[in-house]
């Protein structure tokens, strides 16, 4: 219970606002960078969730004046504020509050340093804050060398530093793991001993998962013949189900079957039941059968 506790205090903490990092900034934009919404250029301001966890930003607050922690409340009731786990959600700082959540109410000036900071619901508590440096180019964009952390760096949108706004800041176009192994392994033989490793591990696997549901099936089986026979003895019943189960009486059984079987010859299947009529005859009546023996007759002179 104690470790459970900890685990679920572990998360809590994990995922609370303070992950929040500002990712990548860029003070004066161009028309061949990220448009918002209504195709217009301005700066905008990255912010990346750390957290292995959604988590909601609403209520937190942007400000690029030390002095004003809480210069740009971001607003509640936006179902885009929640953010998702490792991703990034972008600021245009185009003094606009009005065109929606995403657009702040201070604007970067791109000929003198800009601090810029994030500040939690309390508006105390400074969660990340960074020194955007004056005298970037337009087009530039200041960005850490890796998502949520790392050092900062001028970014021109070469091929080297590329620009990444809602997106991660490394790029990956290659899996170094992957290059290893067919460092490693250039003929395969490799793989194809781990792929046949697999698949015998899954079909023995699969053949012990068989075995033990026959297995278990034939124990049910055996204590519901326990039972029918009244017996709880699953060994005894057993023994009393297989003690006349020779090989003589199945052969006898047998024989006895076909020549049941093969004695009478083909016969109809079909009944037909008759009703025979008597007719009333008065001479099989017992009424009229003698019930006393009758006198002799007397003789007259």
């Amino acid at each position: 219970m104690l470790a459970a506790a900890a685990l679920c205090g572990a998360g809590a903490v994990a995922q609370t606002r303070s992950a929040l990092r500002i990712n990548e900034v860029m003070v004066e934009n161009t028309p061949e960078g990220i448009a918002d919404e209504y195709g217009a250029h301005h700066g905008w301001i990255e912010i990346f969730n750390s957290n292995f966890a959604p988590i909601e930003i609403s209520s937190i607050y942007l400000t690029n004046d030390s002095t004003n922690k809480t210069k740009y409340p971001v607003p509640l009731g936006d179902v885009n504020t929640r953010m998702p786990k490792r991703q990034h959600v972008i600021f245009f700082t185009d003094g606009e509050p009005n065109k929606g959540t995403f657009h702040t109410n201070f604007v970067l000036d791109p000929t003198r340093d800009n601090w810029i900071g994030i500040y939690d619901a309390d508006g105390r508590t400074l969660i990340d804050e960074v020194v955007v440096p004056a005298g970037m180019l337009p087009g530039q964009s200041w960005a850490r060398t890796e998502d949520g952390a790392g050092t900062w760096a001028v970014r021109t949108g070469g091929n080297d530093d590329y620009i990444t706004p809602s997106s991660a800041n490394v790029i990956k176009d290659t899996n170094k793991k992957i290059e290893d192994f067919a460092t490693r392994d250039a003929n395969g033989f490799g793989m194809t001993i781990m792929a046949m490793c697999i698949v015998f591990t899954a079909l023995l696997v699969l053949c012990l998962c068989f075995y033990g549901i026959g297995k278990i099936g034939s124990i049910v089986s055996r204590l519901n013949k326990a039972r029918a026979q009244g017996n709880e003895d699953p060994q005894l019943a057993e023994i009393r189900s297989t003690e006349h189960d020779t090989g003589e009486e199945i052969a006898a059984i047998a024989m006895a079957l076909r020549e049941h079987l093969d004695a009478h010859d083909a016969e109809s299947t079909i009944l037909t039941i008759n009703k025979v009529r008597r007719a009333y005859s008065p001479w099989s009546s017992k009424i009229y059968n003698l019930r006393e023996v009758p006198a002799p007759p007397v003789r007259r002179r």
